[in-house]
Parts: structure tokens; sequence; C-alpha cells
């Protein structure tokens, strides 16, 4: 039986392959790792279909997959040995030229691809190491070539014909200036850059694919959700103080208590009583899609960037709880160890810039979620104060926060209340709430 590469997540559309931990003969079991995956999110581990022994590896490291992919094959087992004659001849066909009967249709597909804008045809393609050196080498577009191989695999031969038809254009281009002329879309606006050399040493350095992911997503965003950030400081001088009394008797029980942690809680709350926010808009449908459950998206600044795992049903989950979750999910975006699941199905995004001693910042919205609550870090602030008419001073710990929110569907007013709803929720938690997750 084939081997292919699983659903990697919503939005991920192909991985790399890191690490290949079995070879050909090695007697495996259902849900063994076989594969480290690569994402631009993390590091996943992709595990064997069934019971048996592996057949055929037909990846290297290095390879780029996508959903689908045929990445080996299993024998063993009456199923196995069903389909052990598929993997045999999708194994021969790759390093062999395509046989002569499917190079004619092969030929005639991919005439429009080479021409067509981007995204038309093989919109993620997969092919070897080797090939993709090839052609960032010679400038080809492997999105505009037709795979032929296992899982839509680009070959050899796929590279082979694609160049063939491409000279055939250049020999009759009469026949393809029209069509391409009408399919082409407006070429994408590029920036160019001076040669900074000219004024100095410089160095370059080739960021990372999750980098450029982060990149892709905040453009997106920016340049389709009409953003407005609220900003209000919280006064946290009694939780400071709270904090500073029960973070012995957490520590006890192995965790932490961090102003995250009282902001998960404080936040779910306000969603509680302002389900709008704890929604998805769509503009195709004019719908607003309002979530029934809680779960927190954190973002954690680690090495290779910017990572947002998931700490699901919050509203579940004593203060106890929330502080192992944000420890695990934290350590292992640093380490880029989390499963596709932890980084899925946030409703609410929350970003803590405090430890870092900034002030007041602009979030940008987590889509497809309608807001996003920023941290700044705490300030000492002088206040007025009048009892038994007189005055006097007393300085009182102020933390800003920052909500920024989709415009198209969460007014200024109801973003205010939402953002009061969070300040009481931050200045109202007691000390039992806290000793509730200790019993």
């Amino acid at each position: 039986m084939d081997i292919k590469v699983p659903n990697l997540g919503d939005g991920i559309e192909s991985a790399i392959v890191i690490s290949i931990l079995v070879s050909p003969g090695d007697s495996v079991t259902k849900d063994q790792t076989l594969f480290e995956l690569e994402t631009d999110k993390a590091v996943a581990p992709m595990p064997c279909p069934a019971d048996g022994v592996i057949d055929s590896i037909s990846v290297a490291e290095g390879d780029t997959v996508s959903e689908g992919s045929v990445v080996g094959a299993l024998a063993g087992g009456s199923a196995a040995s069903t389909d052990a004659p598929s993997p045999a001849s999708a194994k021969q066909e790759a390093p062999s030229p395509a046989p002569a009967p499917t190079a004619a249709p092969v030929a005639s597909v991919p005439v429009v691809a080479a021409a067509a804008p981007v995204g038309f045809v093989n919109e993620n393609p997969v092919t070897s190491a080797s090939l993709q050196k090839l052609a960032y080498r010679i400038g080809l577009d492997l999105r505009r070539v037709a795979g032929t191989g296992s899982g839509g695999r680009i070959t050899d031969q796929d590279i082979v014909n694609h160049m063939a038809h491409l000279q055939a254009l250049l020999d009759q281009p009469q026949q393809v200036a029209a069509p391409v002329q009408q399919a082409a879309p407006a070429p994408e606006k590029k920036i160019d850059l001076p040669d900074f050399s000219k004024w100095g040493d410089i160095e370059i350095e080739k960021l990372s694919s999750l980098r450029k992911k982060i990149a892709q997503k905040m453009t997106d965003t920016w340049n389709s959700v009409p953003a407005v950030t609220q900003n209000l400081d919280v006064d946290i001088t009694a939780l400071m103080a709270l904090r500073k009394k029960m973070n012995p008797l957490y520590q006890e029980k192995g965790a932490k208590l961090t102003l995250t942690v009282f902001a998960i809680k404080a936040v779910q709350q306000a969603l509680a009583k302002f389900p709008q926010f704890n929604s998805s808009y769509n503009p195709d449908t004019n719908e607003l899609i309002k979530k029934n459950y809680f779960h927190m998206g954190i973002a954690v600044d680690t090495e290779n960037g910017l990572i947002v795992p998931v700490i699901k049903d919050v509203d579940k989950k004593s203060y106890l709880e929330l502080c192992h979750d944000l420890t695990t999910v934290a350590n292992k975006a640093k380490d880029r160890s989390l499963g596709v699941d932890e980084l899925q199905g946030s409703t609410f995004t929350i970003s803590n810039l405090g430890g870092l001693g900034v002030g007041t910042f602009t979030p940008i919205v987590n889509t497809p979620e309608v807001a996003i609550l920023g941290m700044s870090a705490g300030e000492n602030k002088a206040q007025l104060i009048t009892k038994n008419g007189k005055k006097r001073v007393q300085f009182h710990m102020q933390m800003p926060l920052s909500l920024s929110y989709d415009h198209r569907v969460i007014d200024g007013a109801d973003a205010a209340r939402f953002i009061m709803a969070i300040k009481e929720g931050f200045e109202n938690i007691s000390e039992q709430d806290l000793e509730g997750g200790l019993l």
C-alpha cells in the first residue's frame, strides 16, 4: 500500500522532509514515526498508516511534499500484498523516462501551463532537491510544470517535456501569442532595491520559510482587514500582590503564575459576554461565524520567528491547568515540536510583550479571528487620591492593554465595552479563584 502524506493543517500547503527514520526492509507498526516533516510552523512527525514492512522509500531528505504525496510503499498483510504491484511500478516510473504512449498527452497539457499565470497549473510542485536546484539555476518556474509521477511528483522526464514545449512555443509564436495575452493577469509589482554594497560592506541572510509565511500572512491581513486599535490601562497593583502570595503554592505544583495566564481567564470571560469577538467573518456570504468554544492562541517569540500555539477549552480549565498548558506549548514552540493540532483552532489570540519592557503597540489581527489583545509592561504611576477630605498621592501598577479588532464586524463602542470587560476581569481575580485548582 502507498504511504501518503496526511493533512498538514489549515493553511499549510507543503512541507520539507527533514528526516527519514526507516529504511526498506524495516518492520514497522501502526502510528510509528516514519518521517519528520518541517512546515512553515513546526516540525511534525509523520506516522505509519498500518503494521507491515517498508517496501520502498520514494523521497529524500530535503524534498518538498504536499498532502496526498506518495512518499513510500508498505508491504505486509493482505491489503499490502494487493497494493504491492502499484508502488513497484510507480518506483520504476520515477527514474526512467516516461513511455512513448504517455509522452503525447503530457506534451499537450503543459502547452497552456507553460504560458499560464502563476497558480493556473501545479500550484504546489513536488519534486526532488536536485531538480529544485536545477530549476533555480535555469530560472524555471516549477509551478508551471505538470508532474506525472506518483502523487503528481515532477520527474526528470517532466522537465524535459516542459522544456521541449517551451521550445515549440518559440518556434510557433503566432499560434500562442493571443491566448497568452488574454489569460495573463497584470504583472506583480516588484521592489527594485539599490545595490547597497556601493556604500559599504553588507551581509545577506537567507530567512527561514517560517519568516516568509509570517511576512505573507501579515501582508494579507494588513491589506484585507480594516483594523482599529484601542488602548486602556489596567490597575494590576492588587493582582501582583496576590500573585506574589500565591506563586509559591503554584511552584510546589510545578507551575508558575504569569500575567498571561491571568489574561487568558480575563479574555475568556469577556468573550462569553461578547460572543462577536469569538468569531470569524465570511465576507463572501456576509456571515459571522460565532464559536461556542474558547481556544486561546498565545503568540510565542522563538529564534525562528513568531509562532502561535493554541490552548484548547480554556473555559474548562483551572489556573493551575492553564499554567501547565502555557509552559508546555511555549516550550514546544521554541523547539518546534508542536503537533499540527496544537497550531489550529484558535478563536482569539493574546500577545504579551510586557517582558520586553515595551509600551503600547498595535498587534495585527490573527485572521480568521476578528480581534487580538496586546499586553505591555506594567509601570508604577502616581494617582491623586482623596479620602476624608484629604488628598494624597499613591502609586499604582498600571499595565497597558491594546485591543486590535476587525472594524468590518466590530464597532468602536462594542470594542470599548469588551476591553472594559477584560479590565474588570484582571481587577477582580480573587484568592479563591487561584486556590480552586490547588485542591
